[in-house]
């Protein structure tokens, strides 16, 4: 049986590390990142919807939401819902 602890933890720090990754390639490469981002709904334009630049305590907060939130969903049982 899998660990529902282990699990929500792993997956977790999964999503952060995903969103730290999108966040330093639309850093440093944001022409990749576009294309990179539009590739996931096949093409269309979404990229542009972001703002130009993100602040740091914006970057911060969103990654805190995130962690927070997949673990909990995981944890209630709700973890089929993200797979």
């Amino acid at each position: 049986m899998l660990n529902q602890a282990a699990f929500a933890n792993s997956l977790a720090i999964l999503t952060g590390a995903i969103y730290l990754l999108f966040y330093l390639v639309s850093l440093f490469a944001p022409q990749f990142f576009r294309h990179l981002f539009n590739a996931q709904f096949l093409g269309a334009d979404v990229a542009s919807l972001f703002p130009k630049e993100i602040s740091f305590s914006y970057f911060v907060q969103t990654l805190a939401i995130l962690v927070i939130t997949v673990s909990i969903l995981v944890m209630r049982g709700l973890g089929y819902i993200i797979s």
